[in-house]
């Protein structure tokens, strides 16, 4: 899953550092209206999961800001989003994005993390790929 240990002190250090999630909620809005937003170009998906993961697959219309990237300088890592649009944000089991939401929140994003992780949207219809 990670290339190096250091990703995974880095990963660790991320989510000590986020300390608890408790104020970060997964969005309740359905799977439908997520997908709906999305198409109507009100949205953009977000994957926070390591580059590794990314390659072994992802949602297609998603843009990719690993977690740990978005940890070390949140302004920088944030430059493809656009704060007038919701970013909903996955990663493999819906507690990535909960850390995550609450940079983004801090930078202004209304942000909204998915429970389902990339499985979970994969099977719910989320057109995917791999490679990039």
């Amino acid at each position: 899953m990670f290339k190096s240990l250091a990703n995974v002190a880095r990963l660790a250090s991320t989510c000590l550092l986020a300390g608890s999630t408790s104020g970060a909620k997964h969005t309740t809005d359905p799977i439908d209206v997520v997908r709906n937003n999305i198409t109507q170009k009100k949205a953009v998906l977000l994957d926070v999961r390591e580059q590794g993961e990314w390659a072994r697959g992802h949602l297609k219309s998603a843009i990719l800001i690993p977690l740990t990237e978005l940890s070390r300088n949140p302004e920088s890592a944030t430059g493809d989003l656009q704060k007038k649009k919701i970013v909903y944000a996955y990663c493999a089991s819906g507690h990535r994005c909960l850390i995550a939401a609450r940079y983004l929140h801090e930078l202004g994003f209304d942000v909204r993390p998915l429970r389902a992780g990339f499985r979970q949207l994969a099977d719910a219809g989320f057109p995917t790929e791999s490679g990039r």
